[in-house]
């Protein structure tokens, strides 16, 4: 669940990327720590082992708006996407207060896709987390390529409660920032219901404003940005584990930290 610094004024909400393996979700991340104005976000964090300088995943700062006097700061997840990782998803899923669902459109990763889902509702229940219940987002990724799995077909599979969508083609930024829109405006009042117990009816629905999130002008004239490619461009910042009982608590410490800065 988020977390609330008092003393600060910050309230830090976890978003969790989730999907198959090389759907797109750290893709995602870097288009979002590329276009951001530096002063809208933090450093990109990856989390490794100490023998096999694996990513366990990475983790992006990032802030918005503000509500009831405190100031909003999502920090955006991702999880490992292979199968011998499920342990580390479970990790990383635990009290999150939003989901991005990141799915492969190539038709051969159909399975992928829906074995991804499966192991996300384990992962939710094992938590007691009803997925029901947790604000998610789908984002249909490499709509750019051909042999796509249709639109319909993946709503009827992974989302029958017709969830909110976006096609993407996160290498090109395409949806990108639409899905972090989506995601963002419907886990604030979600976190703020239950930290500051707003009921139903109580008071009038706030309106959040989230400018901070929307990317950065550029010239008209602009070069293409290979975040995919050089990831040596960004200001990674790297904290090696030693092993699966480290990542809640890193997870935790990573959360004070940036919500006892007072920004």
């Amino acid at each position: 669940m988020a977390f609330v610094n008092y003393a600060t004024k910050n309230v830090a909400i976890k978003v969790v990327y989730y999907g198959p393996g090389l759907s797109g979700k750290t893709t995602n991340l870097r288009y979002i720590y590329f276009k951001l104005d530096p002063t809208s976000r933090g450093e990109f964090i990856c989390l490794e082992t100490a023998t096999e300088r694996t990513f366990f995943f990475d983790l992006l700062p990032v802030k918005a708006g503000q509500v009831n006097d405190f100031k909003i700061h999502f920090q955006l997840m991702t999880v490992p996407g292979q199968v011998f990782y499920e342990a580390s998803r479970k990790s990383v899923v635990k009290g999150a207060d939003g989901i991005v669902f990141i799915a492969d459109s190539q038709v051969a990763l159909l399975d992928a896709n829906i074995e991804s889902f499966d192991y996300l509702r384990q992962n939710c229940l094992e938590h007691n987390m009803d997925l029901n219940d947790i604000p998610m987002v789908f984002q249909y990724n490499k709509r750019d390529l051909n042999n796509l799995i249709p639109i319909e077909t993946f709503n009827n599979l992974l989302n029958p409660h017709r969830a909110p969508f976006v096609e993407a083609s996160a290498i090109n930024g395409v949806g990108v920032f639409e899905t972090l829109k989506e995601i963002s405006n419907m886990t604030v009042p979600y976190v703020k219901k239950k930290i500051f117990e707003t009921k139903e009816g109580e008071e009038e629905k706030e309106k959040i404003e989230l400018s901070s999130i929307e990317p950065k002008e550029e010239k008209k004239e602009e070069q293409k940005v290979e975040f995919v490619d050089t990831p040596s461009s960004i200001q990674l910042r790297k904290i090696r584990i030693k092993d699966q009982g480290d990542i809640d608590k890193e997870i935790l410490n990573l959360m004070k930290e940036f919500t006892s800065k007072k920004t």
